[in-house]
C-alpha cells in the first residue's frame, strides 16, 4: 500500500561532515557511561526495538532471531533492544513472544548469545507488548456476506423491515459508495475500507472492557520471565498503535475511569508499570517507550506528552524512549486481502521519514518535543534518562541532541540495521568506514509485507559466501555481512 509523503518532496542526503579521532572520542559525550536505574551502560548509545519478522509462526526464538542480534551485538551498543514481544498467548505470526513458560528456554538462548558476542558491554533489554485485533480488509462481496452484522437501521434505510437477513445483505452490497455512506455507520465503512479493527474504546466487549484488570497482571508476569530469561532490563511497550499507547492517547474516550481527561489515561500505564515494579523489584531496570506526538488529528500532543513523562518518572521508571506518531487512524487504505498497517499515513511519516521531506527534514524530527519533555521532567526533579532516535545517523547529530539537553541516550535504528558496527567503527576514531543509512525505508516496505527485514546496502553483497543466512526466497541475506 502506498505511503504517505510530505508534498514539498525536498530531498535530503545524509550528514556529510568529518568524523572524529579516536582521541576526540574519548572526550565526547556519547561514549561516556550512564546509569540506568541500578544498570550501567558504557556508553549511551542503543538500539531500539525492531521487528525482523524472524520468530517462528508460534512466537519461538529462532535460529535467525538469534544471528539477527548476535551481529547487532558484535558492534557494542550501549544497549540493545529486542523486539516487541507479546505478553498474552494469542497467535501473531512469526513475532516473539514471553506469554508463557515454554518461551523461556529460546528467550535464555537469546541473552546469552548477546552477552557472548558483546564480550558482556552491550546490555540487552527487551520489549513488551499488547496490541488488539485487527483483521484484513474484506472484499465488499465476504463482508456483506459474512462479516455485517444487520441492525435495524439498515432495514430502516433500505425500507426491508420484513425481508429476510440474505435479502438485506445482498441490497447493501448493490449500494452505490455514495449511498454506503449513508446506510453504514462510520464504524462499519471502516470495517468495510480498512478492515475491522478493536479499540480500546470497545467497552461493549467484555475482553477489552476488562483490560485495566487484566493487563497489568499479564505485563507482570512477563517481566518476570523476562528477568528469568537473563535480560537486563524491559521496556513496556506504550507507543505506536497499540494498546498502551490508545490509553494514552486524547481519542481515548472511555467513560469507566480509564478515558478523558489525561488524569485517566495515565492511569493504567502506571498501575501496569507498578505492577510489573512490584514483580521484578526495585533492582531491575523498567522503562517506557511512548509517543513525543501522536501526530494525528485529535491526537495526543507534546503537552499531553510532557504531563505523562513527569507521571511516570515520579513513579519511577528507569528510562523513557521516546518515539512519535505510527497510528492506524491516519493509515492507507491497504489492498483486499491485506491488513492496514499503522505506518503509511502521516503519523507513519513522522515515525519513520524517509530522505524525500519537508522544511524539517527527516533527520531528529523529534528533537524539539524531546527536549521539552526532558525540561518537564527535570523541573519536576527527576533525572530519569530520555532516549531519544529519528534519523539520527552521524556523530555529530548524537554528541549535539546530547549536548543541547534533548536526549541523555541516543537510539539508531534504521542506521544500526545499515551498519550494526556503526559503534565500534566510530569509538575506534573510523567514522568513515561507517555504511550510512540512505533512508529510502527498502526496510520498512520488508516489514509492511511481514519480511525478514534487511537493509539494501548489503542484502545482495556475498549471497554464495559460505554459511551466509538467505531470505525465503533465496534473494537476500539475512544478516550484515
Amino acid at each position: 500500500m502506498a505511503a504517505w509523503r510530505p508534498p514539498e518532496r525536498i530531498k535530503y542526503t545524509p550528514l556529510a561532515a568529518p568524523w572524529p579521532n579516536a582521541d576526540e572520542i574519548k572526550n565526547s559525550q556519547l561514549f561516556q557511561p550512564i546509569k540506568v536505574g541500578p544498570v550501567h551502560l558504557t556508553s549511551r548509545t542503543w538500539v531500539p526495538a525492531m521487528v525482523p519478522w524472524r520468530a517462528s509462526d508460534d512466537g519461538e526464538v529462532t535460529p535467525s532471531v538469534l544471528a539477527w542480534y548476535e551481529r547487532f551485538a558484535r558492534g557494542r551498543p550501549g544497549a540493545l533492544v529486542v523486539e516487541a514481544t507479546g505478553v498474552r498467548d494469542v497467535a501473531s505470526g512469526p513475532l516473539l513472544r514471553i506469554s508463557d513458560d515454554r518461551f523461556l528456554p529460546g528467550l535464555a538462548k537469546l541473552t546469552e548469545c548477546v552477552r557472548r558476542a558483546s564480550g558482556g558491554e552491550t546490555k540487552l533489554f527487551i520489549q513488551i507488548i499488547d496490541f488488539l485485533s485487527i483483521r484484513r480488509r474484506p472484499s465488499p462481496q465476504k463482508y456483506f456476506e459474512r462479516f455485517l452484522r444487520v441492525t435495524p437501521r439498515h432495514r430502516e434505510f433500505l425500507q426491508m423491515p420484513d425481508s429476510d437477513e440474505a435479502g438485506v445483505r445482498a441490497r447493501l452490497a448493490e449500494l452505490s459508495e455514495a449511498e454506503l455512506e449513508s446506510a453504514l455507520t462510520a464504524r462499519e465503512l471502516e470495517s468495510l475500507r480498512q478492515g475491522f479493527r478493536e479499540r480500546v474504546t470497545d467497552t461493549d466487549v467484555p475482553a477489552v472492557r476488562d483490560l485495566p484488570a487484566t493487563l497489568p497482571g499479564v505485563f507482570a508476569a512477563a517481566a518476570a520471565r523476562a528477568r528469568r530469561a537473563g535480560f537486563d532490563g524491559v521496556e513496556l511497550h506504550y507507543a505506536h498503535a497499540y494498546t498502551m499507547a490508545s490509553f494514552l492517547s486524547a481519542r481515548n474516550t472511555r467513560s469507566d475511569g480509564y478515558g478523558g481527561e489525561r488524569t485517566q489515561r495515565i492511569r493504567l500505564p502506571l498501575e501496569v508499570y507498578c505492577a510489573v515494579r512490584a514483580q521484578v523489584g526495585c533492582g531491575y531496570p523498567v522503562g517506557c517507550r511512548m509517543l513525543a506526538e501522536d501526530c494525528i488529528e485529535s491526537g495526543s500532543t507534546v503537552e499531553d506528552a510532557e504531563y505523562f513523562a513527569e507521571r511516570l518518572a515520579g513513579a519511577g521508571m528507569d528510562f523513557i524512549s521516546l518515539s512519535r506518531g505510527g497510528k492506524f487512524e491516519d493509515a492507507s487504505q491497504p489492498k483486499i486481502g491485506e491488513a492496514a498497517y499503522p505506518y503509511t499515513g502521516r503519523s507513519g511519516y513522522e515515525c519513520m521519514p524517509s530522505y524525500y521531506s519537508d522544511a524539517i527534514g527527516p533527520f531528529g524530527r523529534n528533537n524539539d518535543a524531546s527536549t521539552r519533555i526532558r525540561a518537564k521532567i527535570s523541573r519536576a526533579g527527576f533525572d530519569t534518562p530520555i532516549v531519544l532516535s529519528g534519523g539520527i545517523h552521524h556523530f555529530n547529530q548524537a554528541e549535539h541532541a546530547l549536548s543541547s539537553g534533548a536526549a541523555d541516550i541516543v537510539g539508531f535504528a534504521r542506521q544500526a540495521l545499515a551498519d550494526p558496527d556503526w559503534f565500534a567503527k566510530v569509538r575506534a576514531g573510523e567514522g568513515n568506514k561507517v555504511r550510512t543509512c540512505i533512508y529510502t525505508n527498502y526496510c520498512e516496505a520488508l516489514d509492511q509485507r511481514h519480511r525478514e527485514v534487511t537493509c539494501e546496502l548489503w542484502d545482495r553483497i556475498g549471497l554464495d559466501e559460505p554459511g551466509v543466512m538467505l531470505s525465503a526466497d533465496g534473494k537476500r541475506r539475512l544478516i550484515a555481512p
